[in-house]
């Protein structure tokens, strides 16, 4: 069994620590792992993207072909559409609603949304008024991961609640009780989508 993960997002916004949280959960889970280098600007503002491969079995490339992604995670939706050649038939799409706007064409919102609400398997939700209304602004990441817990098959939620421990354990308990906060509300929002 596998499952193939592009990330996507703009730099600043912790998709970085999103692959890191499922890095470390499919490593202690005994998964094999790839993840291709990132791809683009990865400062403050700029597109950055990344491939992730889980596998039971061995994983011969780190790319991902075009059409054969199983989930996008994205934290921000015209990042979502831009990868979306490379997303199978029966592929999930789990992003951010609000635009990161950091270029001066960018599209109409409600055109974006309408777009991915087109899509047959979408989970959105504007993570980061969510993160703010909570106390949790440095978390949206992690609601996000939440929110993508769900179309993982090969991580139950309580490993990449562990990773999320392990992986922010340097930073204090009160930084790894906020990301378990911010993990489990998007984890909810995703189980009410699908009920």
């Amino acid at each position: 069994m596998k499952i193939d993960i592009k990330l996507s997002g703009v730099g600043g916004q912790g998709i970085l620590s999103i692959a890191t949280v499922i890095g470390e959960a499919a490593t202690a889970a005994g998964l094999q792992l790839k993840q291709a280098e990132v791809h683009g600007m990865s400062q403050r503002g700029g597109d950055v993207q990344s491939d992730l491969r889980l596998s039971t079995d061995t994983i011969s490339s780190d790319l991902i072909p075009l059409g054969q992604a199983d989930l996008i995670i994205s934290m921000e939706p015209m990042e979502a559409l831009r990868y979306l050649p490379y997303l199978a038939p029966a592929g999930a799409v789990v992003t951010a609603s609000r635009p990161f706007v950091n270029i001066p064409n960018y599209p109409e919102e409600a055109a974006l949304l309408a777009e991915l609400d087109a899509l047959p398997h979408v989970v959105r939700l504007d993570i980061d008024t969510l993160a703010r209304e909570k106390g949790l602004p440095k978390s949206a990441n992690m609601i996000l991961l939440g929110m993508a817990a769900p179309s993982l098959p090969l991580l139950q939620p309580a490993q990449l609640r562990d990773a999320i421990a392990r992986v922010f354990a340097r930073k204090g308990d009160a930084v790894v009780n906020a990301n378990l906060e911010a993990f489990d509300l998007g984890f909810e929002h995703a189980k009410s989508v699908s009920q």
